[in-house]
């Protein structure tokens, strides 16, 4: 497998996680696990994985940034969207806003500063739920926002068909596990994690980085769950017709997360924003080795078994089973976009307008002015897919446009 020299000669481990997965393959009848238990393990393990060990170095002196670790802006955009939403649904009270995944807590704080300060009756009004997995950015977010009334929670904790208001995410779908499959000679093959390699089996074309004694090894075999056949069945793509060795990822985590929240949504929205590509782009043949990536010291790479526990693993969002999906649950779609437009559309180009007249410091005005269009960059956190559905709307709520979906004006 390829990857970043630099990376590669990297000896970061985590002896007890990597001892944790060697033990969850041997205990397996089939000496295996999938990817995505693999990928769950290293990333949500809540004493070893990824975001419980390193909730505190998120961000530029992390291993990647997110548009919240570039000021308040982004959040100040998304409280404007969603007061919006509250009002078009005729200012219900309460109104909940239930945040999935929230990081460190820096998105939430920004939203609820910017309501309490400027939309003092949408405040009033509004119940803050964060649904967080990792203990260790649980932590980090009730220390950060401890001034406010946030609830804690997950999915299974909330009633069906209770929530009136909007479910949304930053980042959140892409670093949800994932299944690998490669294609062999007309088949879809899955691609399983082990410790050795029975001659049964046949290894995955793309070995592992053993420089440093890893015992983890991949294979290939047949599909783990009729469920990833039944993902290409309903995005009409015949993988059975694309090149050997093609390689790339199914997101089943995501397809479950929509259901839980269509379960849970009474009437309102889903908001999410992500990076990703429409179906006929994802599983393009000439994209062969899919989108699965490494982040490590603002590193990327392709190489998810060295930092062990220590690196971020992501995979591109496919909007299109998203969409479908969503439907299938009762999400109706009310729009897509790029990031860089949507918060236009906000009012961000407004804010960037105006900057000269707020800052009398050309070098706070030249980091604030960057900082800015970072967000709006389309070859980068710009072009990240904005998708908004809805539930249980009248006709009437479904035909108001929101604003996030206006043709942005820079004044």
């Amino acid at each position: 497998m390829d990857s970043n020299s630099e990376v590669s000669n990297s000896k970061l481990s985590n002896s007890e996680l990597l001892a944790e997965i060697t033990n969850r393959i041997t205990t397996n009848p089939r000496n295996r696990i999938t990817f995505a238990e693999y990928m769950d393990l290293v990333l949500y393990h809540p004493q070893h994985g990824y975001y419980s060990q390193k909730a505190e170095n998120l961000g530029k002196k992390g291993d990647f940034f997110t548009s919240v670790h570039l000021g308040s802006d982004f959040g100040e955009m998304l409280a404007v969207q969603f007061t919006q939403m509250w009002e078009i649904l005729g200012k219900p009270k309460p109104f909940s806003l239930v945040e999935l995944g929230a990081g460190q807590g820096y998105l939430a704080a920004d939203i609820l500063k910017y309501l309490q300060q400027h939309h003092p009756d949408f405040f009033a009004v509004l119940e803050y739920s964060i649904v967080e997995k990792s203990p260790g950015l649980r932590q980090n977010q009730q220390q950060r926002l401890q001034e406010f009334a946030v609830r804690w929670c997950q999915l299974e904790d909330l009633l069906p068909n209770t929530i009136t208001g909007c479910f949304f995410s930053n980042e959140l779908f892409d670093a949800l596990p994932v299944h690998q499959f490669t294609v062999s000679e007309g088949e879809i093959k899955e691609i399983y994690v082990t410790t050795a390699v029975p001659e049964s089996y046949n290894r995955s074309q793309n070995q592992l980085d053993n420089q440093f004694n890893n015992p983890l090894q991949e294979i290939t075999d047949t599909l783990s769950t009729p469920q990833i056949k039944e993902y290409f069945q309903m995005l009409d793509v015949d993988m059975t017709t694309y090149p050997d060795e093609y390689r790339s990822e199914v997101n089943l985590n995501a397809l479950h997360v929509l259901s839980a929240i269509a379960d849970k949504l009474h009437r309102g929205y889903l908001l999410t924003i992500d990076y990703g590509y429409p179906e006929n782009r994802y599983y393009n043949p000439r994209r062969s080795q899919g989108t699965l990536q490494c982040y490590w010291q603002h590193q990327r790479h392709n190489n998810p078994y060295i930092n062990i526990g220590k690196q971020d693993i992501t995979a591109h969002i496919d909007f299109t089973a998203l969409e479908i999906w969503g439907d299938r649950c009762g999400l109706n779609k009310t729009g897509f976009t790029q990031q860089g437009l949507f918060l236009m559309a906000l009012g961000l180009g407004k804010r960037i307008s105006e900057l000269s007249y707020t800052y009398k410091s050309v070098p706070e005005l030249i980091k604030r002015r960057d900082s800015l269009q970072q967000l709006l960059d389309p070859l980068g956190l710009g072009g990240f897919g904005v998708l908004i559905q809805n539930k249980g709307l009248s006709e009437t709520e479904k035909n108001q446009p929101l604003q996030g979906f206006y043709e942005p004006q820079l004044a």
